[in-house]
């Protein structure tokens, strides 16, 4: 068994002749700059996992901003529906509840089932593709004026 005097002692020493020996400040200083590198390659690994799992994630949601942001562009408002298929229904389903956002979700009169997310209802399709993502479209088309 090692005794703690042995222990701190022996730590003091060496910290005490890293001082006195001649070139330990460049070779700490070399240390250091290596200890700064390693710490900023794991940053960056771990930021770029961060992204890559999170838009990989939520890739249903990135799909539906995308079809919102090209309707609202041409008629100034949100569109009203966009049907998906049931794995992009899922991943909205998940979102809502990774985010805890309040979920909307109802049967429309002819029976399909519809989610509300950011002011549109999304419609299920599930005869379509599983990562179907429909144009979106608004309740009554606009009637030609007289």
């Amino acid at each position: 068994m090692v005794e703690r005097r042995t222990v701190m002692g022996g730590g003091l020493l060496a910290g005490l002749s890293t001082l006195v020996a001649p070139g330990t400040a460049q070779a700490a200083a070399d240390d250091l700059q290596q200890v700064s590198g390693a710490i900023e390659a794991l940053r960056k690994t771990v930021n770029e996992q961060f992204e890559a799992v999170y838009t990989s994630k939520w890739r249903g949601v990135g799909r539906i901003r995308t079809q919102q942001h090209t309707w609202i562009r041409a008629t100034q408002k949100f569109p009203d529906f966009i049907e998906i298929g049931i794995d992009v229904w899922d991943n909205i389903y998940d979102w809502h509840v990774a985010h805890q956002q309040p979920l909307s979700m109802a049967r429309t009169a002819d029976g399909r089932y519809g989610m509300v997310f950011m002011f549109t209802t999304l419609l299920l399709r599930p005869e379509q593709a599983t990562d179907y993502v429909g144009f979106p479209f608004d309740a009554d088309a606009p009637r030609p004026r007289p």
